[in-house]
């Protein structure tokens, strides 16, 4: 129960966090606001894959285990 109130916390503070590394900072706070926009959604279009990658792989493993149930069950 405490891993999954936990998981679910840093998942919603997840979604409100845009973070950037010192250069991206500097760069943002010099150039305009449009910039600093397209400058996040590219570092939350980066973030994203890794999670998709993550999900792909969860939804397969679940598929495949299911799968070996279903024939352990049937023999």
């Amino acid at each position: 129960m405490k891993k999954k109130l936990l998981f679910l916390v840093l998942t919603l503070l997840f979604l409100n966090s845009y973070s950037q590394c010192a250069m991206c900072k500097a760069v943002v706070e010099n150039g305009d606001n449009k910039m600093a926009e397209g400058l996040n959604f590219g570092i939350i279009y980066l973030m994203v894959f890794p999670y998709l990658i993550l999900i792909v792989g969860v939804v397969l493993y679940m598929r495949n285990r299911k799968k070996r149930t279903s024939e352990k069950i049937s023999e």
